[in-house]
């Protein structure tokens, strides 16, 4: 495995981005390895444990076929077998495009069984990307549309970069969205708008798609709706980018601690205070015994920063 140089950047701080003139292109090469020339889908990973699911379909702008399902499906489970993983980031390698949504002529040839057996296979595979013990970050970079938004609604975290489309357009092709989009996108924006969004097939820019919830954070022009945090640096900021500062930040943490906190809150949510509050109990119990954890006091008694193992 390449090992490859890190280099940490201040999260949404402009005047430091501004010190690493080349970031987006360090950033770019920072998970470069070998050309997987016959993959629609791989991973590469950096020695900090963040860990990058690649999409990699150019001619068809990364849609959702039979084969770079499959391929998804294998990163899934090699993420969530490998021992060093602390973040995971899904990210297109195609320029302008995230992930524009199922592979519409592939499922032309399809008879309705078929593409019912393909869109359980899909929603089983976001579920496994839901549930990876690991933070998950979508890197979006251009269009997210339809399958494309509940890939990365599948995630922990949403970044985007400017000029990036997002949206469920499924009813004007006299359907809906099948992997998930109905249910939880009503987790972002609450069941009101989720119908509006889904409803009308309205695409948002990137501006509109932070204002609602949808994303945690974006890099956008200042002609979009609001004005953009980053000023000038819109034009050399990447969606990638964002990502990969959050992913380091992220990184430095106790990664048990990690694990049980994104535990917690995926299952504390779907249920009431006082259960959720047993949940909450429950991992804390999980963290109490780790050496993560008298590395954690030890450091801050000697004002330094932890050295964490993942025990």
């Amino acid at each position: 495995m390449l090992m490859f140089t890190s280099f940490k950047f201040q999260l949404l701080n402009p005047s430091k981005l501004l010190h690493h003139s080349g970031s987006r292109a360090l950033t770019r090469r920072l998970f470069e390895t070998q050309a997987e020339e016959n993959k629609n889908c791989y991973v590469t990973k950096n020695e900090k444990g963040i860990c990058v699911i690649n999409l990699s379909r150019p001619n068809s702008k990364n849609a959702i076929s039979v084969k770079l399902l499959q391929e998804l499906q294998q990163s899934i489970s090699q993420i969530r077998n490998e021992p060093t993983a602390r973040v995971a980031i899904v990210r297109s390698r195609v320029e302008g495009v995230f992930c524009a949504g199922a592979d519409l002529k592939e499922r032309l040839g399809m008879t309705p069984s078929e593409v019912t057996q393909f869109l359980n296979r899909l929603k089983q595979t976001f579920i496994d990307l839901e549930n990876l013990p690991i933070p998950t970050i979508a890197a979006i970079d251009g269009a997210a549309l339809g399958g494309g938004l509940e890939l990365a609604l599948s995630c922990d975290m949403r970044v985007a970069g400017p000029k990036s489309i997002i949206g469920l357009p499924e009813t004007s092709l006299g359907i809906i969205p099948g992997a998930g989009g109905t249910q939880r996108l009503i987790n972002l924006v609450g069941v009101s708008k989720a119908k509006e969004l889904i409803f009308t097939g309205e695409k948002l820019n990137t501006a509109k798609a932070l204002q609602l919830g949808i994303l945690n954070n974006a890099v956008y022009e200042k002609s979009d709706s609001c004005a953009s945090n980053f000023d000038g640096l819109a034009a050399t900021l990447s969606g990638y980018d964002l990502a990969v500062q959050l992913a380091e930040k992220i990184s430095t943490k106790g990664p048990i601690a990690i694990q049980m906190a994104k535990q917690a809150i995926n299952l504390g949510s779907q249920t009431n205070l006082m259960d959720g509050l047993n949940i909450e109990q429950l991992c804390y119990n999980r963290v109490i015994g780790t050496e993560d954890r008298i590395e954690g006091l030890k450091a801050f008694k000697e004002k330094r920063a932890p050295i964490f193992k993942g025990k």
